[in-house]
């Protein structure tokens, strides 16, 4: 995976996953654009805006001429029915949705040879937790996104989404049923999607476009009864 004078964008790369991408490319010898709402050495601002959006990209094209990787990873707000307002449901969905799109389509005409845009789902895209609605909806909303652009972008730029599972930030190591309940037997971390990110973006998966890859130790995949094969169900 020759990533030499590359150029990644990475969003919401201040820290968690999206620092681990940012990581994982410039260790690869690309060079590495961030925006997130955080402090720190990196363009800081709020994706949820328009003009944000604009001067952001308008900086990335100005310094480096183009862009070859794209990786929407900002973390949309998770608040449930009863008491996420409608404010904040659309702030969810613009973070989570609409800056994806916005940032693509600023893009659109820059990506170099071989361009790929990576949007980081999550495993809520098919399974919830209650009162998660605002996240839910903004992770559901990009993995359908990604097959729609996929096929928009045909021929010139590969579209794929990734969708962790449990992945803990902090990298600390679990044990017990906090392990067990992933059939890898662990809990994932950032690694396990910057990995992904950086093979999707490579040419070994030159031939995959429009997929939706779940990274969750299997969790999803694993059917559970109460009473089956050591599960219980406690009220």
């Amino acid at each position: 995976m020759d990533f030499e004078n590359k150029v990644a964008v990475v969003t919401g790369g201040a820290h968690g996953i999206g620092q681990a991408i940012a990581g994982a490319f410039r260790g690869e010898g690309a060079a590495v654009e961030i925006i997130d709402i955080a402090p720190g050495d990196h363009y800081v601002g709020d994706i949820s805006k328009k003009e944000t959006l604009e001067a952001f990209a308008a900086g990335v094209l100005k310094k480096y001429g183009h862009v070859d990787y794209l990786i929407n990873n900002a973390l949309p707000l998770m608040k449930g029915i009863a008491d996420c307002s409608y404010e904040e449901f659309q702030y969810a969905l613009s973070v989570g949705v609409t800056a994806p799109f916005y940032l693509s389509k600023l893009f659109a005409e820059h990506f170099g040879p071989g361009g790929v845009i990576i949007n980081i789902s999550s495993s809520r895209d098919r399974m919830s937790q209650p009162q998660t609605e605002s996240y839910t909806a903004a992770k559901g909303g990009i993995a359908a996104l990604t097959h729609a652009m996929a096929v928009s972008f045909s021929g010139k730029v590969r579209v794929n989404s990734i969708s962790p599972g449990w992945i803990d930030t902090a990298y600390r190591v679990y044990e017990g049923a906090d392990a067990v309940q992933q059939p890898a037997g662990r809990v994932g971390d950032p690694s396990d999607i910057a990995n992904m990110v950086l093979f999707l973006c490579s040419e070994k998966a030159g031939f995959i476009t429009g997929e939706n890859i779940c990274i969750d130790g299997g969790m999803t995949k694993q059917m559970i009864y109460h009473g089956d094969h050591g599960w219980k169900l406690e009220l």
